[in-house]
């Protein structure tokens, strides 16, 4: 006899647990409530069967619990002096990550946390390990659970281009048209190339004017460096100038030295980078545009070489690089992937190109 599968039902706010049991729930069997207090509902709690029910780091008075665990429910309790939630029920925003800019990029939560990360890659500690590790499970399920029907479309490059770098503009226009076409523009979250296509994308509503104004906003802080609060301040008053949606990225506090850009809107940020790499290049099936970049750019061009290689015409990932001076002789990355793809179903899906414009030409093509 086998076991009747229970359908899953994710609870992550309050409100969400409300108008569940408003609307007349007996049992909270496949029930996974993530994050939320509930301090405030031990009665609506004891008129519901725990079984297979899932608590992740959620208050609840001892006698709801008791009587969770009793019923056979199961809790993770929540995890203390953390500056971050393991248990979270949604990506990040920029003004998240950011809150308390003002009073330097140290007091931010994204500083504080890579101040944390940093201490226990240190020491090996189980607790703060599994704390990572379930951290970067919510952010996976928060990702997964993000808006479906526009193609993925990965933009990968250096961090280092400034903003007033006239590869920076282009990756701005780049981020523009590819958003226009109704893709999703997706990156790695960082300055440079990848804050640049971001940009882009959330100033698809708006005329070359309005890109020149931003950029002409942004040219006083060019870099993250030296001042990291500085580049955030202005990247958030171009966003508050010219509001719009600038697609997803993903970055890591791995490379705590490189903070995310804030014109994404929706921030994966995860604690492992290779877990990170492997969502990011496995979501954009819609295609992978590479501008010039040094030892990360490169990892991401053979992450997403691997799958290329053994997989057959279907399973194919179109990978654009963009330069061909650059991935020929500064980082002759091309003709080793040329190399590679001959006689493959991979040899379709490579691409070495002279500029942005044709990248985006082949993408929406």
């Amino acid at each position: 006899m086998t076991t009747p599968s229970i359908a899953h039902l994710d609870i992550e706010s309050l409100r969400h647990f409300d108008q569940v049991t408003g609307a007349g729930a007996t049992s909270m069997g496949g029930w996974r409530v993530q994050s939320v207090d509930l301090t405030g509902r031990t009665a609506v709690l004891l008129k519901l069967s725990p079984m297979g029910s899932l608590f992740l780091g959620c208050a609840l008075e001892e006698t709801a619990a008791t009587w969770v665990r009793d019923g056979g429910g199961l809790i993770f309790p929540a995890i203390p002096e953390l500056p971050f939630d393991p248990y979270r029920g949604s990506l990040y925003a920029a003004d998240e990550l950011y809150a308390g800019l003002a009073a330097g990029y140290e007091a931010t939560p994204d500083a504080q946390i890579y101040a944390w990360s940093r201490q226990y890659d240190e020491r090996g500690d189980t607790s703060r390990t599994l704390a990572a590790a379930l951290h970067d499970h919510s952010i996976a399920d928060a990702l997964h659970e993000l808006p479906g029907g526009k193609p993925w479309i990965g933009v990968m490059g250096g961090h280092g281009i400034a903003r007033t770098d006239p590869t920076y503009r282009a990756a701005v226009l780049l981020g523009r048209t590819l958003a226009r076409a109704g893709l999703t523009v997706a990156t790695g979250g960082g300055p440079g190339a990848m804050e640049a296509a971001n940009l882009g994308a959330s100033l698809s509503l708006y005329d070359d004017a309005a890109v020149d104004s931003a950029l002409a906003m942004l040219a006083g802080t060019p870099s993250f460096r030296p001042s990291i609060a500085d580049w955030a301040t202005s990247g958030l008053a171009v966003r508050q100038a010219f509001p719009g949606d600038g697609g997803v990225s993903i970055p890591t506090w791995f490379y705590g030295h490189e903070p995310p850009n804030v014109f994404a809107g929706s921030i994966a940020k995860y604690f492992s980078n290779a877990l990170r790499e492997d969502v990011l290049l496995g979501r954009a099936r819609g295609g992978i545009i590479y501008l010039p970049g040094a030892a990360g750019t490169v990892q991401e061009i053979f992450q997403a070489v691997t799958p290329n290689y053994y997989g057959d015409q279907v399973t194919q990932t179109p990978m654009i690089l963009v330069g061909d001076h650059y991935w020929t002789t500064e980082l002759p990355v091309w003709p080793l992937l040329q190399g590679l793809a001959a006689g493959r179903p991979m040899a379709a899906s490579v691409h070495l190109v002279g500029s942005i414009e044709d990248a985006a030409r082949l993408v929406i093509r």
